[in-house]
């Protein structure tokens, strides 16, 4: 074993930590450096004598309980008074013309009469929350949730209300949570991507990729997109077979030279970080053809497994959103730092944008989840996972207490519904709550901002001292906001 004297030690730690600083300012400012002062000593000490504690929990800023988070993000708007917000004022209200006599700002129709839930709600679980009958599975779980009852937006336009619920911006051009918690903390494994995105097989969600945006940050950590059901879930990782010259030989040296040009190039464009990026997608490629096909290989799981998640139900919908989940949960076994998995598509159908028949159409979309969230929550549990994993639930606004024509309803940024899980949450709990109505968030009123701030508080990150230089403003995901919601806290 190599040994050297402490104040050896402290030389050549304060040069690496002022190497790494340098390259990562390079590609994208000097707090990036501090931030991934961990990475520095596993990459240059993981041999020497000096070699750190493989531990997660020091932080970037305080103590962290969570180390990966799963984010469920179902498209569309999901109806809180059909799920989770149980209304009963609705029934004596429905059919009265109570609504706004105008239409409001991203409503998509005049406010019809009030509309009572169609679905039965029962109350679960020793917290007796009110769940309604579209939710079975996830009902059973209620006492290990934490519900922000009184999330609300500041759009009822479905573009800039993922926008907001990812990056905490109305426009485009911002990092998305996932890019900051991988800019901020950096990878757990060499051989997976540190931010992973699930979309729907029918299609990506509003803003196409722009929800797993790095924006300003380094591209290097904007989402990697993997397409699950598909043969290959990462296109082109391996050489087709009438191409007998693409041998890994062939292969390594071609990605040797190009790595140099690459590098050549990057030295007289020091600002564009996308090089960087490519340098780095091409390593990690390299990478994962030892590793990805273990990771996607889902046959490797039990049968009693992949039945519960819904592979091989006859309800196509709910088979690829539950292999999805059974994906997400082995790409953060195996270190994968953030997952999203997203429920819907784009667009006016196959999501849980329900203007038109809220009885016919949030039936399906809930049976599509429900089960595969249920087997995930107990998956982790049983695991030992949810002890270091978060689970987030939610969706980009609500949907109004009156109809849109007969049945439908329209959108509401006023109030919907979000549930955590797993690390460093009180089970049973909930915070806020809407009107009578479940038209406007009435107490306890929560922000994406408080979302953020709540979630990068459980991973070690104060944020408020995350922070960027860009166009001659110290940017955060926060922006000027935010409060990280304790009373969810363990």
């Amino acid at each position: 074993m190599n040994s050297c004297s402490s104040t050896d030690r402290d030389g050549l730690l304060a040069s690496l930590a002022h190497s790494r600083r340098d390259f990562l300012g390079r590609i994208g400012g000097g707090f990036a450096g501090v931030a991934a002062a961990d990475l520095l000593f596993r990459d240059a000490l993981a041999d020497g004598p000096f070699r750190p504690k493989a531990e997660f929990n020091g932080g970037l800023h305080h103590p962290a309980k969570v180390k990966r988070v799963i984010q469920l993000f179902m498209t569309g708007g999901v109806s809180q008074m059909d799920t989770y917000d149980y209304k009963p004022a609705l029934e004596k209200l429905h059919g009265q013309k109570l609504g706004p006599t105008e239409k409001p700002e991203g409503f998509t129709a005049m406010p019809g009469t009030m509309m009572k839930s169609p679905f039965a709600f029962k109350q679960h679980g020793q917290s007796g929350r009110w769940v309604s009958s579209v939710f079975p599975e996830q009902a059973k779980l209620v006492d290990e949730l934490a519900f922000l009852m009184a999330m609300t937006s500041k759009t009822n336009v479905h573009g800039p209300g993922t926008y907001m619920m990812n990056s905490g911006m109305l426009l485009p051009g911002f990092p998305c949570l996932g890019a900051w918690v991988s800019y901020g903390l950096g990878r757990l494994t060499d051989n997976l991507p540190t931010f992973v995105v699930l979309p729907d097989a029918k299609g990506l969600p509003y803003n196409q990729t722009g929800p797993f945006s790095a924006g300003f940050l380094p591209a290097v950590h904007q989402g990697t997109i993997l397409n699950a059901g598909a043969p290959e879930p990462v296109p082109d990782l391996f050489a087709r077979n009438r191409f007998p010259f693409a041998s890994r030989d062939a292969d390594r040296d071609g990605l040797a030279l190009l790595d140099n040009l690459n590098r050549a190039h990057a030295k007289t464009h020091p600002a564009d970080s996308r090089l960087d990026a490519r340098i780095a997608s091409y390593e990690l490629a390299a990478k994962m053809q030892l590793s990805a096909p273990e990771v996607f290989d889902l046959a490797r799981e039990t049968e009693a497994t992949r039945t519960a998640y819904g592979l091989g139900n006859a309800n196509k919908v709910m088979e690829d959103f539950g292999r999805r989940c059974l994906l997400a949960r082995r790409l953060i076994e195996r270190g994968t730092r953030f997952v999203q998995v997203w429920s819907g598509p784009q667009g006016a159908t196959g999501n849980w944008d329900n203007h038109g028949n809220i009885p016919n159409e949030l039936p399906p979309m809930a049976a599509s989840v429900d089960q595969p969230i249920a087997t995930l929550l107990r998956d982790l549990k049983s695991r030992g996972l949810l002890a270091d994993t978060l689970v987030v639930w939610t969706t980009e606004f609500g949907r109004t207490p009156f109809a849109q024509g007969n049945v439908g309803r329209d959108h509401n940024g006023g109030t919907f519904v979000t549930w955590l899980a797993g690390a460093g949450i009180k089970p049973g709990t909930a915070v806020g709550q809407s009107d009578e109505w479940g038209y406007k968030a009435a107490e306890g009123k929560t922000y994406c901002y408080d979302l953020h701030a709540t979630i990068l508080h459980l991973m070690g990150i104060d944020h408020e001292r995350l922070t960027v230089r860009h166009s001659g403003l110290d940017r955060r995901l926060t922006d000027v906001h935010g409060h990280v919601v304790k009373a969810v806290l363990a």
